[in-house]
């Protein structure tokens, strides 16, 4: 740090000063952190540019915790990096979207069943310790936490699969999925804020509830059925077509054609 004062750790609105930091994390967490926030507050736009020099120039840091952060943000799927280019904000097609829904629907489904009968008891802990800790996160101030919860939360529960593959695929698939741009719609419409993460914690918990009594069964059809109301949001929030949504549910065989 470059002696700068301390600022609200939610800085969303983006007017304050730019290289205050709580100095709890590592510097280029605290860098990855502020980036977060900003996106998912919709400060960065789909496509733009994140240039490495003007934002380590605005926070009063030295390059190299940005160009760390930039990959953490790239490692999480909100960026992209281009070589010789740099790095910028990922801006998905309606196709692309559609694309990584479906393989939420297969993979997410497959791995479920699996952990349900295999997973150790302190895996099970640990998703009721996520669970709880986003119980009351329907703020706004609380958007990037819980989106980084919510992502714990599905990959715990591929993890539990013990299936490698599975595992890296569902990473490829989850950064592929544009639940940012989800949380970034409901920032701007915070109307919608306490009903969506509420029912999202209630689905959340049934799926756990249904692992824990290794019903596999049921937890498979709560966690395809909890990404089918994910469709309702790409839908309504982002303007994917429900046809494309549903034309390709049925090319897998994820619903019965009549």
């Amino acid at each position: 740090m470059k002696g700068h004062g301390q600022v609200a750790e939610h800085d969303y609105d983006g007017e304050g000063r730019d290289g205050d930091f709580l100095k709890r994390k590592s510097l280029k967490d605290e860098v990855f952190e502020h980036l977060h926030r900003r996106i998912v507050a919709g400060k960065y736009a789909p496509g733009e540019w994140l240039r490495q020099e003007e934002i380590a120039n605005q926070l009063g840091v030295s390059q190299t915790p940005v160009r760390e952060a930039l990959d953490l943000l790239v490692s999480a799927g909100l960026a992209r990096r281009v070589p010789y280019r740099g790095v910028h904000i990922i801006k998905l097609t309606s196709a692309e979207i559609v694309d990584a829904y479906v393989m939420r629907l297969l993979i997410e489904g497959a791995a479920v069943r699996v952990a349900t009968n295999i997973i150790a008891e302190d895996q099970i802990a640990e998703l009721f310790d996520i669970l709880e800790q986003t119980r009351n996160l329907v703020t706004l101030d609380d958007m990037s936490t819980q989106r980084q919860l919510n992502k714990r939360f599905h990959m715990l529960v591929v993890k539990a699969s013990r299936n490698l593959l599975i595992r890296q695929i569902y990473e490829m698939v989850s950064n592929s999925f544009p639940d940012w741009m989800l949380y970034e719609y409901m920032f701007r419409h915070p109307e919608l804020l306490e009903t969506s993460l509420t029912r999202e914690y209630r689905e959340h918990k049934a799926i756990l509830d249904a692992i824990a009594a290794r019903d596999a069964e049921t937890a498979v059809n709560n966690t395809i059925q909890h990404i089918r109301n994910l469709s309702k949001e790409l839908n309504s929030f982002l303007g994917v077509p429900e046809e494309m949504l549903r034309e390709q549910e049925v090319l897998f065989g994820l619903v019965e054609t009549h």
